[in-house]
């Protein structure tokens, strides 16, 4: 249950939904048949109709007439990218690391072949993290 002033969950993104919120981040507001020429697949009028009243349900997008009149809306995204992108790594930790973000980063530095300039930022963000913690002001988790 919802506590005044606690943030709406959102649930987490299937991949079609995530791609139709992409052309939303991108846009900023479309018509479904904006989404349908933006979508990197082809898929029916129908369908993308239907994902984007999904992503109204989960809370992720809203719908307005078209200024122009008729029977078309505008959808618009009103979940932030960057906090769904949060959100979803959060949900995958829990999910299958048990918690252990430090199991998913070590993965990725083993698994992925990582720039130079990729590996630098990624020690600029430990770093600051590392730096945060000793003047006692640790992000999220320490």
């Amino acid at each position: 249950m919802k506590r005044p002033g606690q943030k709406q969950q959102l649930g987490i993104l299937t991949r079609a939904e995530l791609e139709v919120m992409k052309v939303l981040w991108q846009v900023g507001e479309a018509t479904v048949h904006d989404v349908v020429d933006a979508l990197p697949k082809q898929v029916a009028y129908t369908t993308a109709l239907t994902m984007l009243r999904i992503l109204e349900q989960k809370g992720y997008v809203v719908h307005a007439a078209h200024p122009a009149g008729g029977r078309a809306h505008l959808y618009r995204p009103v979940a932030a990218e960057e906090s769904v992108r949060r959100s979803h790594v959060r949900d995958l930790v829990d999910r299958v690391f048990a918690g252990r973000a430090e199991e998913l980063v070590t993965g990725l530095l083993q698994d992925e072949k990582l720039t130079r300039a990729e590996l630098e930022s990624l020690r600029a963000h430990i770093d600051s993290k590392l730096a945060a913690h000793a003047s006692g002001k640790p992000g999220r988790r320490s």
